[in-house]
């Protein structure tokens, strides 16, 4: 068993149908999917809002 991990730069509002397409487009078996959560502003850091600003996906090949 390998496993691959992908960097996905995303934007949440809008990118749903991009990582639909890259999902569906690994061959394959999709173990996890990590978000990053960025804190960049002053509501972001006081827990208030947060931003994904990419995802990590673990992906098990053969």
């Amino acid at each position: 068993m390998k496993y691959k991990v992908h960097h996905f730069e995303i934007n949440m509002a809008q990118d749903q149908g991009r990582l639909e397409h890259f999902l569906n487009s690994l061959k394959g078996e999709v173990v996890s999917i990590v978000p990053n959560v960025a804190k960049t502003t002053l509501f972001q850091i006081y827990g208030i809002t947060r931003k994904v600003n990419f995802l990590l996906i673990i992906e098990k090949t053969n």
